[in-house]
């Protein structure tokens, strides 16, 4: 499958890894690290993990968000995010938001995909568990995450608007637009909270919309 010129500069991104070990998963590292697995045929027929290892909170050095790629735990290819890692028979594709795992795929050459399986102590694998587990509670949880993201999105854009209206150039060619809500600043933060609540559990789920998420803050 001919990739397009986007992902052709992102598969130039990854760089040798030093094949040093995959570090454990923490549970203090649920909201801050994602580690996603996919197990790969090679030619000869041995069964190969491919791990990726995501740091939100960027690498202590530079602060800049990079995904590393182990083979059976060894490191093998470092990148900048957004990326795509070469795998025997296609690429990991891997893409973050501000709240976390925006998408993490292996995309076979024969067009199919399928998304890498998280680590079980994760917050992607915990909400994994819940959705298995009890998927009637994990579909009102997702509900109202999106509820709260529409709530925190629709009121802060209002609100937004009406100094936004009030600059000149705007003022002359649109008119101003006087906001029918004005929040007090506590349930203003509440909202705020809410929304990134919201936006971290569509994340633990690879969920995620340009309007919703972004409006959000993620």
């Amino acid at each position: 499958m001919e990739q397009s010129w986007r992902e052709r500069r992102w598969t130039r991104r990854a760089k040798a890894g030093d094949g040093s070990a995959l570090k454990p998963f923490r549970w203090w590292q649920m909201t801050t690290r994602s580690v996603m697995s996919i197990t790969l045929r090679e030619p000869d027929g041995r069964a190969v993990t491919h791990t990726v290892d995501v740091r939100h909170g960027g690498d202590a050095s530079d602060g800049v968000v990079r995904a590393r790629l182990y083979r059976d735990g060894a490191l093998h290819l470092v990148s900048r995010v957004p990326t795509r890692f070469a795998v025997h028979g296609g690429h990991i594709e891997v893409r973050v938001s501000e709240s976390g795992l925006r998408r993490c795929h292996f995309l076979a050459d024969d067009g199919s995909e399928r998304q890498l399986a998280p680590d079980p102590r994760s917050a992607e694998g915990r909400r994994l568990q819940l959705a298995r587990r009890h998927p009637v509670a994990s579909s009102v949880l997702g509900a109202l995450s999106i509820v709260l993201l529409l709530v925190g999105v629709g009121l802060n854009a209002l609100q937004i608007a009406e100094p936004i209206s009030q600059i000149p150039p705007i003022a002359d060619t649109l008119g101003t637009f006087e906001s029918p809500l004005h929040l007090d600043p506590w349930l203003n933060i509440a909202l705020g909270v809410g929304a990134a609540l919201g936006a971290i559990e569509r994340a633990s789920r690879l969920r995620y919309h340009w309007l919703l998420d972004s409006g959000a803050g993620t």
